[in-house]
Parts: structure tokens; sequence; C-alpha cells
């Protein structure tokens, strides 16, 4: 099963960025979806975006025009720019290989 390492998350000030990266341990085929959920303290875990390919994207209302999925299918890597940061983004984001291979979280905090 494929190995997921989230990395780039940490503590900014609302209006800031920050760029998540998800690495995995294998190659992913390229028309294969990949997608970031994120869960905050004491509620459920939601979905954030998802990513096909370049061109086919989709995202939560909540963070659409704020924040960009990517992917990199030669460094097996994909990516969630995140601009604009509110006080409601902070918490742990997770990325998933559908159906089930999901990363261990990583905090995104961002203060007011």
């Amino acid at each position: 099963q494929v190995q997921l390492v989230e990395s780039g998350g940490g503590l900014v000030q609302a209006g800031g960025s920050l760029r998540l990266s998800c690495a995995a341990s294998t190659s992913i085929v390229s028309s294969y979806p990949m997608a970031w959920y994120r869960q905050a303290p004491g509620k459920q875990r939601e979905w954030v975006a998802t990513i096909i390919s370049v061109g086919s994207t989709s995202y939560a209302d909540s963070v659409k025009g704020r924040f960009t999925i990517s992917r990199d299918n030669a460094k097996k890597t994909l990516y969630l720019q995140m601009n604009s940061l509110k006080p409601e983004d902070t918490a742990v984001y997770y990325c998933l290989i559908p159906p089930a291979s999901w990363g261990q979280g990583i905090q995104v905090t961002v203060s007011s």
C-alpha cells in the first residue's frame, strides 16, 4: 500500500499563506484522483479539494478562490497552496489517494 507523508503545515496569521505537500512512496497513475481533507477540533473530517489532472480540479465552497490543488507526478507529490487563510481554516490536513490511503495529517493553525 502506498505511504503518504504531509509537510508544510504550521502557524500563520490570518491573511497569510502556506503550501502543503504530500509525498507518495510510489508512483501514482497520472489520471488517478488525489484529494485533500481536513478535520477541525470537535468536527468531522471534511473534503477540501480533488485533482485528477491539470484543469480537472474541484473545491469545497469554503476554500474556492483561496486554495489551489496541484500535483507533480514526476515527483510523486500532491500540493495544496493556501492563500488568504482564515482562523476557520485551522485544522489537521490530510491527503488521500482513494479509496483509503491516508497520510498521517499535518496541523495548520491560523491565528486572528
